[in-house]
Order: structure tokens, then sequence, then C-alpha cells
């Protein structure tokens, strides 16, 4: 566990979440600022700071990850599709440096992720 990290933090039950779930691998949680009606992560428990770090150990937590994402976005109502999103590193965009899927859905259309340049 990394002490300066939230996610492990929320992980070792020393901060509040709202969870979706949890294993002895994953916890999902909702997202404290939503973009959308439903938006959730999928956060390893294993602290991975990005994908840029992920290795071969971590391939059956990260399946998991993709198999478990589709089966929670059913349960909380998006039968007709989601995104996910990994964002990778700083220039990725990614805030929290612990490995993180988002989970994000239930309008009738998402706008477009990026727009051309």
């Amino acid at each position: 566990m990394n002490e300066n990290c939230i996610f492990c933090r929320i992980v070792a039950g020393k901060l509040p979440s709202r969870k979706l779930f949890e294993d002895d691998d994953i916890i999902a949680i909702h997202d404290i600022h939503p973009v959308a009606p439903v938006h959730f992560m999928l956060i390893p428990k294993i602290h991975i700071e990005s994908l840029l770090h992920a290795e071969e150990d971590h391939q059956a937590v990260l399946g998991k990850m993709m198999v478990l994402a589709p089966r929670l976005a059913k349960e909380e109502g998006l039968q007709d599709g989601f995104r996910t999103i990994i964002n990778t590193g700083r220039a990725g965009g990614q805030e929290v440096m612990h490995l993180h899927m988002h989970v994000i859905g239930g309008k009738d259309r998402l706008p477009p992720m990026l727009v051309r340049i």
C-alpha cells in the first residue's frame, strides 16, 4: 500500500467511498465527481501506478477488470452501452497515480470523447 495514494487509502478502508463492488482483487466505487448519470471506477487493490507500469504479473487482475466492467455496467442500467476510460500518466489525463478504469454512461448518447485537431 502507498500511504500517499488516495485509492490505496480507500482500499484499506481509511477513507470513505460509495462502494459498488469489492472482492479480493478489485474495488469498484462511484466517482465523487460524475460526468454522467452513471460513473464508477474499477480499481485494482494492488498499487499499479498507471497502465505504463502494468506487467505480466498484472494480467489476471486487468483481465478481471475488463470482464467485471460490463457486468457492473449492466447492473447499473447501462444496457445500451457505456464508455470505459483508462487515463495513463499526466499527459494522458491521469489525476490519481493508481491505475483505474472509469465506466461512464446513462445518457442516450455520450458526446465525442475527443475533438479532431
